[in-house]
């Protein structure tokens, strides 16, 4: 993935600051926002680390779960033409229009993870 980096199971979105001059990440799927950053990949990866481990530890302290629960549901918002043509294949193909979106995603997931 482009921009993703991993630790322990925990992802961080990377982006660049021109205006810093240094690297900077966010810790995505977490249940707080927690930032780390870096003057290269190195210390960028090591600051994530030590983010990831800090994070974890004061969740254990005070009994906290360190990761975002799913419900499976959210809001989506298309073009109206998209959401038309969405529905007309679901009926066609005798599905619910849920279905033919969550078809439509994991292909979306699966083709980023190759």
């Amino acid at each position: 993935m482009k921009n993703i980096l991993e630790h322990d199971g925990y992802y961080a979105k990377i982006e660049y600051s021109d205006e810093d001059n240094c690297f900077f990440g966010t810790i995505v799927d977490i249940n707080d926002s927690i930032s780390f950053e870096g003057q290269n990949i190195k210390e960028l990866k090591a600051a994530f680390a030590e983010a990831v481990e800090d994070y974890l530890d004061m969740c254990k302290r005070i009994g906290k779960e360190p990761e975002k629960s799913y419900k499976g549901s959210f809001n989506v918002r298309i073009d109206p033409d998209l959401h038309k043509k969405a529905v007309l294949l679901a009926a066609s193909r005798g599905v619910s229009l849920n279905h033919v979106i969550e078809l439509a995603i994991e292909h979306e997931v699966q083709k980023k993870a190759q």
